[in-house]
């Protein structure tokens, strides 16, 4: 069984959505939330579905003597960034290589990069007048959004779209093909059947 950490800053739509699609696998098990936001609604959704979570700010995350028990606790094989903003500490990278992935709401290389996240980067897309937008997974490294790219997904953006538009076509994305890309990780990390 593959125990996963979801890694979360704000509301969690796509903590939620791993959870649910999860939550009758015999391989996967999301096993714990972590944020670095007390009030990140991404609690919430987690405790009501039953998984237990834990709040890490910045003086946390960055100490080793506290996530790595922390992690070790809850079996953690496996890492992914759902909406989390701060950068992982290194130690963490070093304890899980090529076990922590992220979801980035661009198509990366386009729009990622130190404070490119949110509404951030849907404002970006805008402001260069993009034809298409997308999400990108990919592993996390110790650069901010460089890791190699697992999978991208990209839709069409319309002269006229909104950035709340641009936004809820990418979240359309995320909640479609996120889950899977995650599946397909696993299965080719742990060489199991999800």
């Amino acid at each position: 069984m593959a125990r996963i950490a979801i890694f979360v800053s704000g509301s969690g739509t796509n903590c939620e959505n791993l959870i649910r699609y999860f939550a009758d696998s015999n391989s996967v098990c999301c096993a714990l939330v972590v944020s670095n936001k007390a009030d990140a609604y991404a609690l919430v959704r987690a405790q009501n579905l039953g998984v237990e979570t834990a709040v890490a700010p910045k003086a946390q995350l960055n100490d080793a003597s506290f996530m790595m028990p922390l992690l070790q606790e809850h079996h953690i094989d496996f890492i992914v960034l759902a909406g989390f903003l701060p950068l992982v500490p290194d130690f963490l990278i070093d304890a899980y290589p090529r076990r922590i992935i992220n979801i980035h709401p661009a198509l990366l290389p386009k729009f990622g990069g130190k404070g490119m996240w949110g509404h951030h980067v849907h404002e970006a897309v805008k402001a260069a007048g993009e034809t298409e937008t997308g999400m990108t997974v990919h592993y996390v490294t110790p650069v901010c959004d460089s890791g190699e790219i697992i999978a991208q997904f990209r839709t069409a953006l319309l002269p006229d779209d909104s950035v709340d538009d641009i936004a809820e076509k990418e979240h359309q994305l995320e909640m479609q093909h996120f889950p899977q890309v995650v599946e397909q990780v696993l299965k080719e990390t742990f060489g199991i059947s999800v």
